[in-house]
């Protein structure tokens, strides 16, 4: 019996080309779409799951009261570290240290790349495939370094480099203790190297490091024993910094985020992890499955409207003792095959697809046909679409009167054109939503781009400085300076994209008891404001004078954020336990989210070299040219470095990556779905276009145009359009308002995008159907009447 039904299916699938080709071309467009996004979704939440024990990982946090607001940081102390590693509760504390690049010598290899400092425990507690080494000792010597395989390869050509020598910032000769295998994309944390932390603990500048729970510059990360959970701890350490005459002990609570989290859950409101990475992840996952439903209701509206094709077949074997439950069976097994061959096909369309999806989104994402787990997922979710697109025509057309039928006193093409319209409704306004979410995400994006950033980024370059460029920095610049290369260099304790350390002001007019602010600090050299760009409002920049060094500047923000009464010039305030007396005011500069405002943030003068260096290229001078001259200066005083270096319009575009990327992936996805929904029409346009042949044919014989007849086709498939926009945009406008609200700077949600949207699916529409109803307004009438 089933080998009867199936060959019945295929039979009507073969018999029916083109509008099986319809039917097969949007469900494989559709779970394609579901599919991408459903392996997507599986990479996201595969973050660090690949290391043993994730689930006892957690990273240490501060939730810090700032005046009744919330505050969570990620940065903490190394006398925190300390104090944890005596309670019985842990079983690994590890203090890291994540500053960025270093040098990397081996003979004339030469390497610039980032690396982590990190503690003892580190290994111990992320278990990475070690493939040399062992993992209780290899970070217990400061001057060794572990390796990933890459790097390994990448400086001896090998990875059997146990013992070797690398030179670090060409101080430190630090011999391989291990190496790992390269850490993979889906981690949340990522190095090419490890050194001992205990290393950076040797150096002048870490002396009383350990004395104050207020020297918050260090990541810390901790592995609880087997048994003991969070929830049972966190009373024990919420208040642990509690008691230290120290703003930053008495207003922080310590808190822990599990590893699970990391990746996905990585914005704290109200020091709570509630948002994040996962919101785009949920959104993505509707979508997925608005797509497929969608590519569903074209199969239900073209099967159910093609039903007086079927009705005689559906009443003769009825007539002859099928009974209803055959007929249903019969009609889910065609579904069934027509679903099955619309997923063969959808996994060539993801296998074609995923190298140009990989290269946007950043991933390596991969079919995993060796996987049972995901032929069961897969192979359950076909059976599902089968039965949520098969199910409504197999119940409807088994539901025919035989008798009716058979006399042709049914309309079986009329009966089901509401329910037809209800679902062409919810298909078009699943798809206009995502063409009016494309345009918010594009106009938010540009509106945000178009921002003053408050510094120019214009021929604006940055290199990570070292030791050894800085011992010879001032014979650097002056080179490159006097050879016109460049107009204007300086360091800075932070990249100009960045701000690296926010610290507490002890004292300043005006303060409240209890008052707390925290700021971004920035130490800056000579020429910064002039090399960045920034423009200085009030007061003046710091001339290199004996007195510059207890003065700072600060931004508009921070002269808000302190209500500084009058004019800011020349008002004391006490920082680090010390006098500053406020030196001058700077326009606001977007170094953190440029979605924000700009960070309350205090400049203050060390002219000595700092780790980040920016410099501005003379317009007179062609940029490569520019480049390889520097490159060759720079290797001049810096010879054990490699010249590196980055246009600060790049740094500066790349904090729009993840909305550019929901933004590229929206308007992707909103085209498949006005693919698949216009599929549905065409298919319906040439179903009504074939039922009204004879009426056509009547108009023109009556002396209806061509204009006439094309209007009279189109004008109902218009109408639902139009009543999908209504529907479709208050529901967007809902949704997206609610996703803008996580943005301080964001754009007005007017008319216009509701507009345009209708605007271009009624185009779409019309240029859809226009093909079949062109079609019937030019045909013969003689032949479609030839019957009368």
């Amino acid at each position: 019996m089933l080998r009867n039904y199936i060959k019945i299916a295929w039979r009507n699938i073969v018999n029916n080309k083109a509008y099986t080709a319809i039917n097969v071309l949007g469900l494989a467009a559709g779970m394609a779409v579901a599919l991408m996004i459903a392996l997507w979704v599986a990479n996201e939440y595969s973050y660090d799951k690949f290391l043993p024990n994730a689930d006892r990982v957690y990273q240490v946090r501060r939730n810090f009261n700032s005046n009744g607001e919330t505050l969570t940081f990620s940065s903490t102390s190394l006398k925190l570290a300390d104090v944890l590693r005596t309670l019985p509760e842990f079983e690994y504390v590890a203090s890291t240290d994540w500053g960025g690049t270093h040098g990397l010598v081996v003979g004339d290899k030469k390497l610039s790349i980032d690396g982590v400092q990190a503690g003892s425990d580190f290994l111990k507690m992320f278990e990475y495939d070690l493939l040399q080494g062992s993992r209780t000792s290899a970070l217990s010597d400061p001057y060794s370094i572990v390796l990933t395989k890459a790097t390994a390869i990448a400086l001896f050509g090998t990875e059997n480099v146990i013992n070797k020598v690398v030179k670090v910032d060409n101080s430190y000769n630090l011999k391989v203790t291990g190496v790992i295998q390269d850490v993979p994309l889906n981690s949340s944390l990522q190095f090419k190297y490890i050194i001992p932390f205990s290393l950076s603990e040797q150096q002048p500048y870490m002396r009383g490091a350990h004395d104050s729970f207020g020297n918050n510059g260090f990541e810390l990360f901790a592995k609880l024993k087997p048994g003991v959970t969070y929830a049972r701890l966190a009373p024990k350490i919420i208040h642990i910094e509690k008691g230290e005459k120290n703003v930053n002990a008495e207003n922080s609570d310590v808190i822990m985020q599990p590893m699970a989290d990391w990746h996905l859950y990585s914005d704290y409101k109200n020091g709570i992890a509630s948002a994040g990475f996962i919101d785009y992840v949920r959104i993505f996952s509707i979508v997925g499955i608005l797509v497929l439903l969608i590519a569903c209701i074209n199969f239900i509206n073209l099967t159910t409207a093609r039903s007086e094709k079927r009705a005689r077949e559906v009443g003769i074997r009825k007539a002859i003792g099928s009974q209803r439950k055959h007929l249903i069976f019969q009609f889910l097994i065609e579904s069934a095959l027509i679903t099955f061959i619309s997923f063969i096909c959808s996994v060539l369309f993801v296998q074609i697809a995923l190298g140009p999806f990989n290269a946007l989104t950043g991933t390596t994402i991969a079919i995993p046909f060796n996987s049972i787990t995901f032929w069961l997922i897969t192979m359950g979710c076909v059976l599902f679409t089968a039965l949520v697109a098969g199910s409504r025509p197999a119940f409807y057309l088994s539901s025919f009167n035989p008798v009716k039928v058979l006399k042709g006193t049914i309309q079986v093409g009329r009966s089901a054109s509401y329910s037809r319209k209800i679902l062409v409704v919810m298909q078009f306004s699943c798809s206009i939503a995502l063409i009016i979410s494309t345009v918010v995400i594009y106009k938010q994006i540009q509106y945000a781009k178009n921002r003053p950033s408050g510094y120019d980024i214009n021929r604006l370059l940055a290199t990570n400085a070292n030791d050894d460029l800085g011992k010879h920095f001032s014979a650097f610049k002056n080179e490159l300076l006097q050879s016109g290369i460049i107009e204007s260099i300086s360091t800075a304790s932070s990249a100009i994209t960045d701000i690296n350390m926010h610290n507490n002001l002890d004292q300043w007019t005006g303060k409240m008891a209890g008052e707390t602010v925290e700021m971004g600090v920035i130490a800056i050299a000579d020429d910064y404001f002039k090399t960045a760009g920034m423009k200085m409002l009030a007061g003046r920049d710091f001339k290199n004078v004996a007195s510059d060094t207890s003065n700072v500047v600060f931004n508009q923000a921070a002269v808000k954020r302190l209500r500084l009464k009058g004019d800011p010039i020349s008002q004391v305030l006490i920082y680090d336990g010390k006098p500053v007396k406020v030196n001058g005011v700077v326009k606001d500069a977007l170094m953190l989210s440029p979605f924000a405002q700009a960070d309350p943030t205090m400049f203050v003068y060390n002219n000595a070299p700092h780790q980040n260096m920016i410099y501005r290229l003379s317009p007179k001078i062609n940029p490569h040219d520019a480049i390889d001259k520097i490159g060759q200066v720079f290797s001049k005083y810096s010879p054990a470095y490699p010249y590196t270096y980055r246009f600060v319009d790049d740094d500066y575009n790349r904090k729009f990556g993840q909305e550019v990327l929901v933004g590229k992936l929206a308007g992707i996805f909103a085209a498949l779905a006005i693919f698949i929904s216009c599929l549905g029409l065409f298919g319906l346009a040439a179903y009504i276009a074939e039922q009204r042949t004879k009426e056509i044919g009547v108009r023109k014989v009556l002396g209806a145009t061509v204009s006439q007849l094309w209007f009279l086709l189109s004008k109902d498939f218009v109408l639902l359009v139009l009543v999908s926009c209504v529907i479709a945009s208050p529901l967007a406008f809902y949704f997206l308002q609610g996703w803008l609200q996580k943005y301080d700077y964001r754009v007005t949600v007017g008319p216009g995008v509701f507009i345009i949207s209708a605007l271009a699916a009624i185009v779409i529409t019309l240029v859809t159907i226009s093909f079949q109803a062109i079609k019937a307004a030019i045909a013969n009438p003689v032949k479609s009447l030839r019957s009368e």
